[in-house]
């Protein structure tokens, strides 16, 4: 080994992140259009949805289609296992001519804020653990699995404002 290399047990551990699947908003999408083309009260409009990465643009003729619209787009994200804490759906722009656009925007990682308010909660929780933010996760690390899936219970009953997942399970 390398001077100044030194073995280390490696602990178990494992990340607390906030993480969308691309594909199945994607898929939401594509059905949110199917359903907007065979609608009855919207045939003959100007209603559109369009995806650009994780932001989705609606335009509709007027505040009641814009209305109709975000609630079919939301049901499809829904329904597709999509949490709708990963979804910032924004006020819709009305122009003066009574046109609507709006922008549904699809959240990922874990903002700083939220980020201590996890770490806090574990540190709170008394758990044999120790949890550091690394950019938009929370690394949580243990003497052993067990203590770990004492915190993902924990974390997963409490409402935090963001959908958690864990990912890296490490032993």
């Amino acid at each position: 080994p390398p001077p100044g290399f030194r073995y280390t047990a490696s602990m178990p551990s494992f990340d607390i992140v906030s993480k969308v699947n691309s594909m199945e908003v994607e898929n939401a999408v594509s059905q949110a259009k199917k359903e907007l083309v065979n609608r009855f009260d919207f045939k003959g409009s100007k209603a559109e949805i369009t995806q650009e990465k994780l932001e989705i643009k609606l335009v509709a003729p007027d505040a009641y289609k814009m209305k109709t619209l975000v609630e079919i787009v939301m049901g499809k994200l829904a329904k597709r296992g999509i949490s709708l804490k990963s979804v910032d759906a924004g006020e819709p722009d009305l122009s003066p001519l009574g046109h609507a656009r709006q922008s549904v925007k699809i959240k990922e990682g874990i903002e700083a804020a939220v980020a201590k308010q996890i770490t806090g909660f574990i540190r709170d929780g008394k758990f044999k653990v120790t949890s550091s933010i690394n950019g938009d996760e929370v690394r949580v690390t243990g003497k052993s699995r067990d203590h770990l899936q004492a915190v993902i219970a924990a974390v997963e009953a409490k409402d935090f404002p963001v959908a958690l997942s864990f990912t890296n399970f490490r032993d």
